[in-house]
């Protein structure tokens, strides 16, 4: 009996690494854990469709969204561990674990394979609004307190982590309007719904351009190249402001080494496309494709930040 449980294992063993040099073999599901038409929704688009053609294989994208990006996660956290349901996710990554009771381990149960992008958010508000810069928000929130509100794409979002920066070091209070994704988001600030939004550049850039949205500042330490007439929130006034977006794709616990540095190399490589590069360019993204153990750092120190940043803040998921 034993003898034979042996070479069970040992068969399924020979074919879990014939699988992986094989990789990948089949379709790869991306899962967002977000709506469609949001940062990351669009973000993933561009670089699924380069992946399937470095790849030769279809890499589909299936949006999950929902409780900051958890629900989708959860998914990909349960799903089997052969490198063909991958996570995109974004920072709420990092911040969910010490915001919300989750229903996997963010440390032990993925696999960082590649940081994707970087990206800055956009402070905007609808083109009628009466703010035509932060100072006007700063100070009509100063005379007003608790009458405006801003949007996120979900509890412990990094649109909410910007926002709640800002009511600290300006001393101000907004009031938050949580939503499931980037999109919806965006609509109900364009149509007034919601005051401002700090929206990802990916989701919102378009609008800008097109005078949907008005840009009044970016949350990065230095403006962005596609917006040069935008300043940043420190140049608005606020000291020290630095809040970068990112994705990047995770695997499930388990996954096979080899299939872990093949998907690594084929984001690398994806990323490393001119054409790869122009689309996020458009987008206002940054390409990273990081190492497997480069992301696996980023995304522990990411993890700290953030935790320090909600307890001393007593930032709640509601």
């Amino acid at each position: 009996m034993l003898r034979t449980c042996a070479g069970a294992l040992a068969l399924m063993g020979a074919a879990a690494y014939a699988n992986a040099a094989d990789y990948p073999s089949q379709p790869i599901t991306v899962v967002v854990p977000y709506s469609a038409g949001g940062g990351a929704d669009n973000a993933a688009r561009i670089i699924a469709q380069g992946m399937g053609e470095a790849s030769g294989q279809s890499v589909v994208i299936e949006n999950k969204g929902g409780a900051s990006g958890s629900i989708g996660a959860a998914a990909v956290a349960r799903a089997a561990p052969d490198g063909y349901t991958v996570l995109f996710d974004a920072s709420a990554f990092a911040i969910n674990p010490v915001l919300r009771k989750l229903p996997y381990d963010a440390r032990k149960d993925f696999i960082p394979v590649s940081q994707a992008v970087s990206v800055p958010n956009i402070l905007v508000v609808a083109p009628n609004s009466p703010f035509t810069s932060l100072p006007d928000v700063l100070k009509a929130a100063k005379q007003s307190p608790g009458k405006y509100t801003f949007a996120s794409y979900g509890p412990g979002s990094l649109a909410q982590m910007a926002a709640e920066l800002l009511k600290k070091d300006a001393d101000i209070d907004l009031v938050h309007i949580p939503y499931k994704g980037g999109a919806p988001a965006i609509v109900d600030v364009m149509g007034g719904q919601v005051d401002m939004y700090f929206a990802n550049a990916a989701s919102s850039l378009n609008y800008v351009a097109g005078n949907k949205l008005r840009a009044l500042a970016v949350s990065s330490a230095k403006r962005m190249p596609e917006l040069p007439e935008v300043p940043t929130v420190t140049e608005a006034g606020i000291k020290n402001f630095d809040v970068v977006e990112w994705n990047g794709f995770f695997l499930p616990a388990g996954t096979p080494p080899d299939v872990v540095a093949k998907l690594q190399a084929l984001i690398q490589k994806t990323l490393a496309r001119a054409d790869t590069k122009e689309k996020l360019a458009k987008l206002g993204l940054t390409p990273v494709g990081s190492s497997s153990a480069a992301f696996a750092a980023f995304v522990e120190a990411e993890q700290s930040r953030w935790a320090d940043v909600v307890r001393a803040n007593n930032i709640t998921a509601n």
